[in-house]
């Protein structure tokens, strides 16, 4: 008798003990609503483009939509297959860059400014939009943290894409100017960005031409002109007037380079914004807006932690991306081991990039952690990069999801939302895929891609060489 009773103490203590570890890992356990999810779900019957936009506080804010607002595919594998495809030219195309960029040899904030951010599906573009006004047009640009020149198409256009706002005319507007071939401002654009600039044999305009390495370019002349940032007027602002322009930018008029050189329209704004502009993505596909806020004023935020900031990486200094230092990831309360993050592990954020590139060995150590912690859920067959993927099929909640968290320099945690977890391959749920991949090579560089930066507040300080995340439930401010 005694001796079953120190068996049942034996067992009850182990319980116990099971049960305080379960309580302490529901922490790091997140709950996925998949009726909440845009799964076959009817979309509006108007999608409209981004268009709101504010000044708030000093701070400009401009509407960001997503690309999926009204965009028809066939099938949802249809879908993932062009986001995977435009995903792989867009990152051959990174790569490239970053091999061949070669190191080249302020003003207190004023006011900021805040731009609803939308996604550009129905621009058939697989990236996010806002909407500023060139002169007295309003024009639709593709946000890209990964380039530096702010381009639109214009007229007379040679050869140009079907564009859904009406093509920039430079003739009707009276602040245009064009820029001389001769002047700094030419001769300064190949070596802040390495755009090809050149000078014409018939006239004295400042040519330009850009490919973006998946067969997509523009061409045309660089052109001083007038934008409107939700009431925030930059004047001689210069840009790519594109006179011929061929690619996956979709009905968009352009794009807005946000990256680090001289010629983006971060720095060309630094007087206005301090060289400060922060993001907030929208969760869903559909009926779904973020905001993109020019300037320093964290008070117009709505985020739900604190911000916290981690350094750049500036290497090479005139490299227009912005590099992270990945220190490491957890699942649940599970810190991963990877040779990946022996010596830090030099990380592109980008906005351009959906589905977050890690190299093999880190890769490999996080998918291995997340099946573990995820076998009570039936596997499923891969689909193209994405090789870890789950039957959901019949369930209405997900409610044991092992947490992901990213860890760079500074102990910075970022945790990355559930809804930036799975991409649905099958509208049934009974292909869930884990929305991460592996790179080909342990050296190549890694991109936290847009679809892990969904409910998160991203904050670039160009001046300050910082960038910080705060967890936010992103939505038209």
């Amino acid at each position: 008798m005694a001796k079953q009773m120190v068996s049942l103490c034996y067992y009850f203590s182990l319980l116990l003990a099971f049960m305080a570890v379960g309580f302490a890992s529901m922490e790091e356990k997140k709950v996925l609503n998949l009726q909440k999810v845009d799964l076959g779900e009817e979309r509006s019957s108007k999608c409209l483009l981004p268009q709101r936009s504010r000044r708030e506080k000093g701070a400009t804010i401009l509407e960001v939509k997503h690309h999926s607002c009204s965009m028809s595919f066939s099938t949802p594998e249809a879908k993932l297959m062009k986001i995977i495809n435009s995903d792989n030219a867009r990152i051959s195309y990174l790569h490239h860059r970053i091999k061949n960029s070669d190191p080249k040899t302020t003003m207190k904030v004023q006011s900021e400014a805040q731009i609803p951010l939308t996604s550009g599906a129905e621009l058939q573009t697989l990236n996010y939009l806002v909407s500023i006004k060139l002169s007295n047009s309003e024009v639709t640009l593709i946000v890209d943290t990964g380039s530096d020149l702010t381009w639109v198409q214009c007229q007379p256009c040679s050869s140009c894409y079907n564009q859904q706002d009406p093509i920039f005319n430079p003739s009707t507007s009276q602040s245009y100017q064009l820029i001389p071939c001769n002047s700094p401002t030419c001769s300064s654009v190949q070596i802040a960005t390495g755009i090809s600039s050149f000078c014409s044999t018939d006239q004295p305009s400042c040519n330009y031409s850009f490919s973006y390495g998946d067969g997509s370019y523009t061409s045309g002349v660089l052109g001083w002109e007038q934008i409107d940032l939700a009431g925030t007027i930059i004047d001689g602002f210069v840009f790519g007037c594109g006179r011929s322009n061929y690619g996956l930018f979709g009905g968009a008029s352009g794009l807005m380079g946000l990256g680090r050189t001289q010629l983006s329209l971060i720095s060309q704004t630094t007087l206005q914004f301090g060289g400060i502009f922060s993001y907030c993505l929208p969760p869903r596909e559909y009926d779904s807006s973020g905001s993109l806020v020019l300037g320093d004023n964290p008070s117009i935020f709505k985020n739900n932690t604190p911000v916290s900031y981690t350094r750049m990486i500036l290497d090479p200094p005139e490299s227009p991306f912005y590099f992270l230092n990945l220190t490491g990831i957890s699942i649940g309360a599970v810190a991963l081991q990877a040779s990946g993050f022996y010596n830090g592990s030099k990380v592109l954020i980008d906005s351009g990039t959906a589905i977050t590139r890690l190299v093999p060995s880190v890769y490999r150590a996080l998918r291995d952690e997340f099946v573990r912690q995820f076998l009570m859920h039936p596997g499923a067959p891969g689909y193209s990069i994405l090789d870890t993927c789950f039957n959901l099929e019949g369930l209405r909640e997900v409610s044991i999801i092992p947490a992901m968290k990213f860890v760079f320099e500074g102990g910075v945690e970022v945790d990355v939302d559930v809804n930036g977890l799975f991409y649905y391959v099958k509208e049934d749920a009974s292909q869930v895929c884990l929305a991460l991949a592996s790179l080909t090579y342990e050296d190549e560089v890694g991109i936290i891609g847009n679809y892990q930066q969904k409910n998160l507040r991203v904050v670039y300080d160009t001046l300050g060489s910082s960038l910080g995340f705060a967890e936010e439930t992103c939505g038209w401010l």
